[in-house]
């Protein structure tokens, strides 16, 4: 192909290694000077290099600063959620083609989830068509691990490694008093319940809290969730309920939705928040005890102090791996990761069509939920504790507060 340009880009939400992820591919891009003269950034994604803001990582992180990446947390190169047309003859693609022509583009790596593999996914397909020899591919990332045709996402192991931390920090909090009350934990996760699921390593013996976790992957019965309430008091007056934000009934209307109006993003997705305040309003009114819920939000994403050694290492693997892959000439796939044992822990890279995973969602797997749906099994444990293991020295200043690298 002769000597071409590399071109990288991050979309959608943030994780804690999603900049370990652009660290792979940024230092693998690096380190073939034969084959790729300059590695470049979108800022903002897709929608940033239409509106042509790009950076070249030689003069925005010189020498040693590409290492901070690796302990950043958020998108150092911005995000975006733009969504691109779903006919290939909307002129937005040529002209995405001509400025790849003009910087002498031959690799395009996007990191992103569901969305930016549909972005992965068009971007191939228009290369195909008009016979572009562009190699595009695809990073995975996502806190939700709802990617399918991977054993996980590069970003879970450190957001549950948060998760499971903060609710076992809670429930030793909530356990100084002798007196009935309900604390009800409100984590992110739309469809998929990875997350909440992760919560389940929080506890230190059978029996402990959180006693109920409940995920969008079962409909969500109020009845029987106050009963259920009720019975956890027998093991424990305090009772941790974990709940996934996308919790929802047997018509499928969200939890949520129950007391507040709900918006929608770009992608039509509702942007959903408050089941945690209304499940606490709900167990306040109908049981009589003291309640409370806690949102974690974006906390469960941003943390760096709370990086997943595991995590952060496959992200940057999956980065090595995908240049090295687009260097022998493919284009067209997502990075995946290949579980090949849990005890001991080892795992690979593979390649899988990014047509074949973009727009799907992987669910937490119906067998690793208890049947009456307010419990996880061992089986989710034994695949989730390897991810959250080992952890991440953050560099700190002279302050005492961690170094971050920041873009000008």
């Amino acid at each position: 192909m002769g000597k071409k340009n590399l071109i990288v880009g991050q979309s959608g939400g943030p994780t804690a290694v999603i900049n370990s992820s652009l660290y792979g591919v940024v230092s693998e891009g690096l380190a073939h000077p034969e084959e790729i003269e300059h590695v470049y950034g979108m800022v903002n994604g897709i929608e940033g290099f239409l509106n042509g803001t790009t950076l070249d990582f030689a003069e925005a992180l010189p020498g040693d600063k590409l290492e901070y990446l690796k302990t950043t947390p958020g998108a150092y190169l911005g995000s975006c959620r733009y969504k691109l047309p779903e006919s290939l003859d909307d002129p937005v693609y040529p002209k995405l083609f001509e400025k790849f022509q003009e910087m002498n583009i031959g690799y395009f790596f996007y990191i992103g989830g569901n969305d930016s593999m549909d972005t992965v996914s068009k971007l191939s397909r228009y290369a195909e068509k008009v016979g572009s020899d562009i190699r595009v591919l695809g990073e995975p990332k996502t806190i939700d691990n709802d990617l399918v045709l991977t054993d996980h996402t590069p970003g879970f192991g450190s957001a549950a490694k948060y998760v499971a931390t903060t609710v076992r920090e809670i429930i030793i909090d909530a356990n100084v008093y002798e007196k009935k009350s309900v604390t009800i934990v409100e984590i992110m996760g739309r469809h998929a319940g990875w997350l909440t699921a992760s919560s389940v390593l929080a506890r230190k013996y059978t029996g402990d809290n959180p006693l109920l976790i409940y995920l969008p992957e079962t409909a969500f019965d109020q009845d029987a969730f106050l009963a259920k309430v009720e019975q956890a008091f027998e093991k424990n007056c305090n009772v941790v309920v974990c709940v996934s934000e996308g919790i929802h009934d047997a018509e499928g209307k969200f939890i949520c939705e129950y007391d507040n109006s709900v918006g929608t993003d770009s992608f039509g997705h509702k942007m959903l928040a408050g089941c945690g305040k209304y499940l606490e309003n709900l167990v306040r009114s109908k049981l009589g005890v003291k309640a409370r819920s806690i949102e974690l939000n974006v906390c469960q994403r941003c943390s760096s102090t709370m990086i997943s050694a595991a995590d952060q290492q496959e992200a940057v693997m999956a980065g090595k791996f995908g240049v090295q892959s687009a260097l022998k000439g493919v284009t067209g796939k997502m990075i995946s990761f290949v579980r090949e044992s849990d005890d001991p822990y080892k795992l690979t890279c593979g390649l899988e069509d990014v047509n074949d995973i973009c727009n799907k969602e992987k669910a937490v797997p119906a067998s690793w939920i208890t049947e009456d749906g307010s419990d996880i099994g061992e089986e989710f444990i034994t695949y989730a504790r390897p991810l959250v293991q080992g952890n991440v020295d953050v560099p700190l200043g002279e302050d005492g507060l961690p170094l971050f690298v920041y873009r000008k």
